[in-house]
């Protein structure tokens, strides 16, 4: 039986996004890649792994694919983390999802917004509750659309099994309103959910962790963040910011259009297997390329594990 109340503390950390290589050619998933991805993870003793997150390229899989790599994931996590699997799509969709990653023993879904054209406040609230409510393990809430209410998240705060809310609205004051107003014993993680470029300034918010895509290539910068929030650090913590933040605008570059394939290149140009990415997210520019070369080359990896 999960103790939802102690949930929370899980959560309190780094949220790595696990990236999904492709082959080259067929752009068929490169298990291998995805294997020494997520042993790359573990070795650099990640506690949470998210896999098909926005950054693992997770609306570019079939509903079938999405269940293999939750399954894949678990199966190499094997209990040394906390699995949160990305669910989405429509709701029977993101409940079809979810109770198969319950099934193969992942601890927890992260639930997608959703890319509907149109969608309303009490529409998310709908949306998210029957899922949460479908599934016995605890749920994720990713928010992201500036255009929704922050009631959504106030009105489905009670709710027993829903333990975390990632945010990747980047208004400062808003998140800030939106924890302060949540009573604490609601036991929502509220988590920043636009990376290292923001994390600090929503740790002053509130949050208790952040999400990361930089894990999959620095863990050490990562992690030396998290470490000076959690020590009161501000000296370290914004020393890692400075760090981290060439790197994070990269990805930002053309509207997050690079948010994706930054990683997948710098994975690539260190030696691991990033892959390439599948449609709609384009290959690197050779330009970026460079930047990515000029990030590597500033970057101190010796207290790292390969």
């Amino acid at each position: 039986m999960t103790d939802y109340q102690r949930f929370r503390d899980k959560l309190a950390t780094i949220n790595a996004i696990s990236m999904l290589p492709f082959h080259n050619e067929s752009k068929d998933i490169h298990w291998e890649g995805l294997r020494q991805n997520i042993n790359f993870l573990l070795d650099n003793d990640t506690e949470v792994i998210i896999p098909n997150g926005n950054t693992g390229e997770f609306y570019t899989l079939t509903v079938e694919e999405a269940k293999e790599v939750t399954r894949e994931v678990v199966n190499l996590v094997n209990g040394q983390a906390t699995v949160v699997a990305g669910v989405g799509y429509s709701v029977d969709t993101a409940i079809e999802l979810g109770k198969a990653a319950e099934d193969d023993g992942a601890d927890c879904v992260m639930i997608h917004q959703p890319v509907h054209p149109f969608i309303t406040d009490q529409g998310a609230v709908s949306y998210f509750k029957k899922i949460i409510e479908a599934l016995d393990i605890p749920s994720v809430i990713y928010f992201k659309d500036p255009h929704l209410s922050d009631d959504v998240l106030t009105e489905l705060a009670s709710l027993e099994k829903l333990v975390g809310v990632k945010y990747a609205v980047n208004d400062v004051p808003r998140i800030t309103k939106l924890i302060r107003q949540t009573p604490a014993e609601h036991n929502i993680a509220w988590i920043c959910g636009t990376a290292e470029k923001w994390a600090p300034f929503f740790h002053f918010a509130g949050t208790v962790g952040f999400t990361s895509g930089l894990i999959n290539v620095h863990p050490e910068k990562s992690q030396q963040m998290l470490r000076a929030m959690r020590d009161g650090d501000t000296e370290s913590m914004w020393m890692a910011w400075e760090d981290a933040l060439a790197f994070e605008e990269l990805r930002a570059k053309y509207n997050n259009g690079n948010n994706v394939v930054v990683i997948k290149e710098t994975m690539e140009q260190l030696g691991m297997i990033g892959g390439v990415p599948r449609e709609p997210v384009g290959p690197l520019n050779e330009q970026d390329k460079r930047e990515v070369a000029a990030i590597i080359e500033g970057w101190d990896f010796s207290l790292q594990n390969n």
